[in-house]
């Protein structure tokens, strides 16, 4: 009699697993702590209600273009400091254009 062979999933079968991406309603399998805090419960609550640390910084780096360009304008004396992070500004600048047209 002949060999039946019935197959009913397939010879192979690969599944990406990403447990960073795990969340089972509040709760997640993961966290990343990005080191020590004095308040954490403080820390949580600003990222949670105020803003990611980048969008925190980046509003810092928008008021201090305002204040530097102030200054720069009242005799502001060139300073490796300033212009090191205008130049950062602007990278992020240019970041943000280049990511806006990519999301367009």
């Amino acid at each position: 009699m002949p060999d039946f062979k019935l197959a009913l999933a397939p010879q192979q079968l690969t599944q990406a697993i990403n447990p960073w991406s795990w969340t089972f309603g509040n709760v997640s399998l993961f966290s990343i702590n990005l080191g020590k805090s004095a308040a954490p419960g403080v820390e949580a609550r600003v990222l949670d209600e105020v803003g990611s640390y980048g969008r925190q910084l980046g509003r810092i780096g928008e008021a201090l273009s305002v204040i530097i360009d102030w200054a720069e304008e009242h005799g502001l004396p060139e300073h490796r400091a300033i212009t090191e992070l205008k130049l950062q500004l602007e990278h992020v600048d240019v970041i943000r254009r280049e990511e806006k047209g990519a999301a367009s």
